[in-house]
């Protein structure tokens, strides 16, 4: 068994979010990743334009709340729900809450 500290994990991101990979691996022609990302109050990811992976993204939102845009669509999740956003779909987290947001993330390509 491995364990791992977030405090001892490189982060990355900028003033609006900070995020940390804590796996990342290689699984047959597939591929996981698995991290924590927390997104500033009052701010938008991406700053401009709108994320797309070529993975299938599922998330659990630990504290805080956010608005997802996906197409015209708009919707809040909040602590304790789960998400799925498929491979390929574009899509803009808003935290325009008072608290930052924190949820884990996995990625499966």
């Amino acid at each position: 068994m491995d364990v791992l500290k977030l405090a001892d994990l490189q982060e990355e991101g900028n003033d609006s979010y900070s995020m940390k990979t804590v796996f990342q691996e290689a699984v047959g022609d597939s591929s996981v990743k698995v991290g924590r990302v927390i997104i500033r109050a009052g701010e938008t990811v991406p700053l401009t334009g709108v994320s797309k992976h070529t993975e299938n993204e599922y998330s659990i939102i630990l504290k805080g709340s956010l608005v997802t845009e996906i197409g015209d669509e708009k919707i809040r999740i909040t602590a304790g729900d789960a998400t799925f956003i498929p491979k390929g779909e574009e899509h803009v987290a808003i935290n325009d809450g008072e608290e930052d947001c924190e949820l884990i993330f996995v990625l499966v390509g």
